[in-house]
């Protein structure tokens, strides 16, 4: 993948084979049913859910991996559950060929989307 300045996610998805599309997609479509309010953007260049105009998760496909950003305090608080994917400060590496932990993404993205709620409050 060499485009950059894409324009939707659809336009980001669209760039890649279809079994990482069909990745992409399944993951879009779990962040979506977690946080219907939120609206879909590209930021940094990658997928990304924002709700009231803060940035709840991005993803992006990578080449042995999906990366999931869901910010500081969405790692720290599921330490745990994510110990076994390699992580950072607010990104965690989801191995393209292993079951993508749906459950998980949806839980982390309940909890994000809860703090920008209470931040709004």
């Amino acid at each position: 993948m060499t485009k950059t300045n894409f324009q939707s996610i659809d336009e980001y998805i669209g760039t890649f084979p279809d079994d990482i599309r069909d990745l992409l997609e399944t993951v879009r479509q779990t962040i979506n049913k977690a946080a219907p309010s939120a609206t879909e953007a590209i930021s940094y260049q990658m997928p990304t859910f924002k709700l009231n105009g803060k940035n709840l998760v991005h993803f992006a496909a990578w080449k042995t991996h999906v990366g999931f950003y869901p910010t500081p305090s969405g790692t720290e608080k599921f330490k745990k559950e994510i110990s076994k994917y390699t992580y950072a400060k607010g990104s965690i590496r989801f191995p393209i060929n292993e079951p993508m932990p749906l459950s998980l993404i949806s839980k982390i993205v309940k909890f994000r989307e809860k703090e920008i709620l209470r931040k709004v409050k």
